[in-house]
């Protein structure tokens, strides 16, 4: 959900403050909508696999152990 709105909040943020860095894109049109998909797949996937690694190791943990350890 975090990385759901993380995503939307600075997609859109980066769509409205393209043209202020038009001077540092080099032959890329500000608002091109295959590079904002492609930074947006590439941040989501480095999102997913960042949480998917802890979720892994804590789902093998058995209950038990963790609540006596807590």
């Amino acid at each position: 959900m975090t990385l759901a709105a993380g995503l939307a909040i600075g997609g859109a943020g980066a769509w409205y403050l393209s043209a202020t860095v038009k001077t540092f894109l080099f032959e890329v049109q500000p608002n091109d909508v295959g590079i904002f998909a492609a930074a947006l797949i590439v941040l989501a996937s480095a999102g997913l696999l960042a949480s998917a690694v802890p979720a892994r190791r804590a789902a093998t943990v058995d209950p038990l152990v963790a609540l006596r350890t807590a």
